[in-house]
């Protein structure tokens, strides 16, 4: 189903259905770039402790751990992604919820709502095996 045929409404004038569109589509560009962002904070936390735990193997000395440790910064990059992918989950339902009394009708399913569910998946997922982990 494309976006236009499921914002389309007769009685509204074609301006007001493109705005609508238009704002739908940068809601929809909005939560992408956040879900490009989450992304990042969260594999960059998991390279990072996958880094130390091989270089640990491989020299055989461990490293002093300082203020905070390989696994304490991965646990916050990947917490971090996690919880900026879950409050732009809620801002950008919100916003779409805006949309809808312009519209009258119920908007399209929002592909990436579907990706950031995804990947809050995969994020949790990280974040367990760095916190199981010793």
């Amino acid at each position: 189903m494309s976006t236009v045929n499921a914002l389309s409404r007769p009685d509204l004038p074609d301006a007001t259905q493109l705005a609508v569109e238009r704002t739908h589509l940068a809601h929809e560009r909005t939560m992408m770039a956040w879900v490009r962002t989450a992304t990042s904070l969260i594999s960059f936390g998991f390279t990072v402790y996958k880094f130390f735990q091989f270089d640990n193997k491989s020299d055989g000395a461990l490293h002093p751990s300082g203020f905070i440790s390989p696994r304490r910064f991965a646990l916050l990059m990947i917490g971090t992604g996690l919880i900026s992918l879950f409050l732009a989950t809620l801002q950008n339902e919100r916003s779409l919820k805006l949309l809808t009394p312009a519209t009258n009708q119920k908007l399209p399913v929002s592909l990436a709502t579907w990706v950031a569910g995804l990947l809050s998946i995969v994020g949790i997922l990280a974040f367990i095996s760095v916190l199981c982990r010793q």
